[in-house]
């Protein structure tokens, strides 16, 4: 069924980052490679550079479209660190990644850290607190084409499973995007360089998360892609009983429902499980969706 029989509105045609033009006609997963020592799935697996480049590499074997390489964990009660050690603990993982010409995206939410990595090749930045860090969305709309996804947070790490958000989210959440892409759009940044998460988890409850689930075609009336990562995240342990490791199912079961309702990047743990799933649904969809399964990265000339 397409979207204009689900009663989806289009979703933006593609995403614009430095060096690449994503075409998001057809979905992209999105490989995580956490180069921290204590991040909630895998913390301290990928912390020395080589393994982490040796796991990045293992995603593109797999059919990883693009990698999102993070120095800071986001788990809850996360301790903050500080901008040399963050840029440290990913500089030699981003250097590789940028000369394998794939998209390279990186996570991060510091102003010093957003230059450096773009100004090492980096295509886009994925910022947890939506560029609200002073000077972080001028450093992205000062920096080329490179492409940027705004993700909601309530609070920040360290507190937002203590006091998560009140009653229904959904409001509040497309209210926060919508403001800050505005916030972009007036510094010039165009629209097709920005892509939004609603942020499964980061200070919501598990019913909050469902309902963000169950409403999320709704935000696509804000005229952007859509990036979702629910991968192994604790909602789904909550609903399944399952611990972090455990969660491959419903992580996966997670992103197709996901596409169903509109979201075009799935940032994942589990490429390779998660493109087959990708794969099925795709074949159930029009011959103008068809999946390609490297056909989405279009180099700008």
């Amino acid at each position: 069924m397409d979207q204009h029989h689900m009663g989806l509105r289009p979703h933006a045609s593609f995403w614009q980052t430095s060096r690449f033009r994503l075409d998001l006609s057809t979905p992209l997963v999105m490989g995580i490679v956490n180069v921290t020592p204590d991040s909630f799935s895998g913390g301290g697996q990928h912390i020395d550079a080589q393994a982490a480049i040796g796991h990045a590499q293992r995603l593109l074997r797999e059919g990883a479209h693009l990698l999102d390489i993070g120095g800071e964990s986001s788990r809850p009660g996360a301790a903050p660190v500080d901008a040399n050690e963050e840029w440290a603990r990913i500089q030699s993982v981003v250097q590789a990644a940028v000369s394998w010409n794939v998209p390279v995206s990186v996570d991060t939410c510091k102003p010093a850290v957003m230059r450096a990595a773009l100004d090492a090749g980096a295509d886009i930045i994925n910022d947890i607190w939506a560029l609200r860090q002073p000077g972080a969305a001028q450093v992205v709309a000062d920096h080329g084409q490179c492409g940027v996804c705004l993700m909601h947070m309530h609070a920040e790490p360290a507190t937002m499973q203590v006091q998560p958000m009140e009653g229904q989210a959904f409001d509040g959440v497309k209210e926060f995007l919508q403001h800050h892409a505005s916030r972009l759009h007036a510094l010039g940044v165009v629209r097709a360089r920005i892509l939004l998460d609603p942020g499964i988890g980061f200070g919501k409850t598990v019913a909050q998360n469902f309902e963000l689930l169950a409403r999320q075609a709704e935000l696509l009336a804000l005229g952007h892609g859509l990036l979702l990562g629910w991968s192994r995240k604790s909602s789904l342990g909550a609903v399944t009983g399952l611990a972090v490791d455990q969660r491959l199912v419903p992580s996966v079961a997670a992103a197709v429902l996901a596409l169903e309702r509109g979201a075009r990047v799935l940032r994942v743990h589990d490429v390779a499980e998660t493109l087959a799933a990708v794969q099925v649904w795709s074949a159930a969809q029009p011959r103008s969706v068809a999946w390609q399964c490297r056909g989405n990265m279009n180099p700008v000339i």
